[in-house]
């Protein structure tokens, strides 16, 4: 029987070679890496900027607001734009050096600038939230513990940093309020002003979906796209999500598949499965169970 001070060395020999068969998925990471907890710390000084009070540091005098706003900003753009070059430098074949250092540091500066606009489409958020939800007390309560507002944060900084062409770093972002509040919305989404999700969880907003104003969608809905052949799963910029116009409401565990168009004003009951198009003023329930065959994709 090997020695503790073997074994050890042993699977430390192992785990650290890259020919292994069973280890070729993992790439070599020869370049810098982004960091989960420094994005998680980008995440939360950016929620107190556009919050301030509510996160971070608790601001009882108004006068400080500006210090506190300034001191979070600077440590946001040192943050920023080590995780940008990070993030370039892990996805990127170039070699490491100042040239990627001086665009993580214009694309920091550029989504600084884009904060303002990020947290008017907040406000229209809470607003929204607040306005269809009986149960909620204030718009303060709505900021401080609805985990809409926590995983709309989370995507609209992603979306912004994905515009930008920032790699890795975006999805990092999505998948941390994933994670925290079960809703999942890929970065690349577009969604409009005044967006709300009731509850929450479950809910899935996949790449391509583009929703428009003052839509509102309950828990466990999915907007997703139908299978897709192996060959094609990776291509890009293919629309295969769908499209929701102004005031549509989805309630939950409904499910719409495939790059169609809901119409402007449509309610979707619960519990629907729905993959073709619908006209503006619809309103689709199912009443009872329908048997049906699953082709084309249309299956799990």
């Amino acid at each position: 029987m090997l020695s503790p001070t073997e074994t050890i060395l042993k699977n430390v020999d192992i785990l650290s070679q890259h020919s292994t068969e069973e280890y070729k998925y993992i790439p070599r990471h020869d370049k810098p890496l982004p960091s989960i907890e420094r994005t998680a710390e980008i995440v939360e000084l950016i929620k107190s900027i556009i919050f301030p009070g509510f996160f971070g540091d608790s601001i009882a005098n108004q006068k400080t607001l500006k210090y506190h706003i300034g001191m979070n900003t600077e440590r946001l753009y040192s943050l920023l734009t080590e995780q940008i070059y990070n993030g370039i430098c892990f996805s990127s074949q170039y070699a490491v050096g100042k040239d990627i250092k001086s665009k993580a540091s214009e694309l920091a500066l550029i989504f600084i600038d884009k904060i303002p606009e990020i947290k008017r489409l907040l406000c229209t958020d809470v607003k929204a939230t607040f306005d269809r939800d009986p149960s909620a007390k204030s718009y303060a309560e709505v900021i401080f513990s609805y985990p809409t507002i926590k995983a709309l944060i989370n995507h609209r900084v992603a979306h912004e940093l994905l515009l930008l062409g920032v790699p890795t770093i975006p999805r990092i972002i999505s998948e941390l309020a994933h994670s925290e509040t079960g809703i999942d919305i890929h970065p690349a989404a577009k969604i409009g002003e005044y967006f709300s999700i009731d509850h929450g969880t479950g809910v899935v907003i996949g790449e391509t979906c583009i929703i428009g104003n003052h839509v509102r969608l309950y828990q466990g809905v999915t907007l997703g796209a139908k299978s897709i052949l192996a060959d094609k799963a990776h291509a890009k910029d293919i629309p295969r999500h769908p499209i929701l116009e102004d005031h549509v409401t989805i309630y939950s565990n409904s499910t719409v598949l495939g790059r169609i168009v809901i119409g402007h004003n449509t309610v979707i009951g619960g519990n629907v499965w729905l993959t073709t198009p619908l006209p503006p003023y619809s309103n689709i329930l199912q009443q009872k169970a329908v048997e049906g065959l699953f082709t084309d994709g249309l299956g799990i």
